[in-house]
């Protein structure tokens, strides 16, 4: 038998198209990674655009309500001393005006690398500039191309908008301190005259804590810009792509010979600065080391004094360095979505240890301040039959409730509701509409509640918060048939 011999070519051949295939075959492995970029894009564009616009609008809204505080501070000022009043304001429409044109137009002179650092801002525009040096990965599509554009100019105009608004807090701040320093040459100021300069102090304060809140949303992104980012970051490419093109790599530039002795060139040596330091001490006497560790305890002393103060104001990064002479109300910067709160609560009522009816509430609550909420709600009343042995679900009666919780103590509420209670005399009448008498309001059972909630720490996945409360219903006397005084309530907030 003759053997086979397969030539030196076909072997060649053979693995330059297994190669190729293999190549082939990882190809659909690199698009799923980054086959995301319309989402991705779609999701940066619509938020930033969305915080774009709000803070314009929010920045206009405080303007406004500043210019007409410092007119009235102005008209009352002159009473006092007219020429100080001008002084003072000056022409305070057009100044206001002016900024207020500015704001509307975007054409706010600009300074390069002004504004506060934004971690998650640096992250997605470098993402977007590496989409856009690197676009054959998200396809040659037109659709896509336009979007990649959108999204990058849309992050460009929000970091020029919260570098405006930077300059209207300093403008607010310079107009702060102008006033105060006028007031401050009154030996007596009228009691009207530091009320209103004090609300003006409130909307400065509270301007400045808007701008903090949506630099935090932008630190928080959504789970679609989360998940880009995570998958963007698995590509070896885009990691040493951001360490050379992100901001903060601008900032902490470092040399391309890092790490090798080169890079040490004419720089000092420990032992050289030791021995200049000894040589400096041993010409200042004997003490001259002890004089030296005091100086440095001290120096620490008063550096951690700085940090202390720094801590208090809100840290370096919250950009507003000024303590308010008030009780900020945290809720006020928030939007209206972000002030509400929902609930639900359990209520059971017993006959000889057996529940006889429960309670189903729900509810949806506005945060007026940080230690104040009201609401409204809703209950369903369902019925278990007599005892353990006659065990019948039925319907039993609806309600409508408000309520009111204001913080005493700690995890300790003050609440109190208003409630009506529709209950008919057998759950078959709930059926008909006729017989629930809807429009009349005498068929409606009042109940008046005043008592103590407390907010216990028992979280879970779906509940942010556990609410235990005792309550007394001070009409009860009055319904018939009388219902029990004394109300448990377990809530959860969601």
């Amino acid at each position: 038998m003759r053997p086979i011999r397969i030539p030196l070519f076909s072997i060649i051949l053979f693995l330059l198209t297994c190669q190729l295939s293999l190549a082939q075959a990882k190809e659909p492995v690199a698009d799923k990674i980054i086959n995301f970029p319309t989402s991705f894009l779609n999701k940066v564009q619509n938020k930033y655009a969305n915080i774009e616009d709000r803070l314009t609008k929010q920045t206009e809204k405080y303007l406004m309500r500043l210019a007409k505080r410092e007119k009235r501070l102005k008209k009352k000022m002159a009473k006092v001393d007219s020429a100080a009043a001008e002084q003072t304001f000056g022409d305070v429409d057009a100044q206001y005006g002016k900024m207020l044109a500015a704001v509307r137009t975007d054409s706010l002179p600009l300074k390069k690398g002004s504004g506060a650092y934004i971690p998650m801002i640096d992250s997605v525009k470098t993402s977007l500039a590496f989409l856009d040096k690197n676009n054959a990965m998200l396809g040659q599509g037109k659709e896509v191309t336009d979007k990649l554009k959108g999204s990058v100019s849309q992050v460009n105009q929000l970091q020029s908008r919260l570098q405006q608004s930077e300059q209207v807090k300093a403008f607010i701040q310079q107009r702060k301190q102008q006033i105060k320093s006028s007031l401050s040459k009154f030996s007596s100021v009228p009691k009207g005259i530091m009320n209103d300069f004090t609300d003006f102090n409130k909307e400065a304060y509270y301007y400045s804590a808007q701008l903090k809140e949506y630099k935090e949303m932008l630190n928080d992104p959504d789970k679609m810009v989360q998940k880009g980012l995570s998958l963007l970051n698995k590509l070896p490419a885009f990691t040493q792509f951001i360490k050379q093109n992100s901001e903060l790599a601008s900032l902490f530039r470092l040399p391309d010979n890092y790490g090798t002795p080169q890079s040490l060139a004419g720089l000092q040596t420990r032992s050289q600065v030791q021995q200049q330091i000894q040589s400096q001490l041993s010409g200042a006497g004997p003490n001259a080391q002890q004089y030296l560790q005091q100086n440095l305890q001290a120096a620490q002393s008063q550096l951690n004094q700085l940090k202390d103060k720094v801590n208090k104001l809100g840290g370096s990064g919250s950009g507003d360095m000024d303590l308010p002479d008030f009780k900020p109300n945290n809720q006020r910067t928030k939007s209206f979505w972000q002030r509400l709160e929902y609930g639900s609560n359990i209520q059971t009522a017993k006959n000889n240890f057996f529940p006889t009816t429960t309670d189903l509430g729900m509810s949806v609550g506005y945060k007026l301040t940080d230690k104040s909420v009201v609401g409204v709600g809703a209950s369903y009343k369902m019925g278990w039959g007599k005892d353990i042995k006659n065990i019948v679900i039925s319907t039993q009666g609806l309600g409508l409730r408000s309520y009111m919780d204001v913080k005493l103590k700690g995890s300790f509420y003050a609440s109190g509701g208003f409630e009506y209670n529709y209950q008919p005399i057998s759950g078959d009448s709930l059926s008909s509409t006729s017989a629930m008498n809807w429009k009349d309001v005498s068929s409606w059972q009042q109940s008046g509640l005043v008592g103590i909630s407390k907010i216990i720490s028992i979280k879970s996945k779906f509940f942010k918060k556990t609410k235990l409360q005792l309550m007394w219903d001070v009409l009860s006397y009055q319904q018939v048939p009388r219902t029990q005084p004394v109300k448990f309530r377990v809530g959860y907030n969601f």
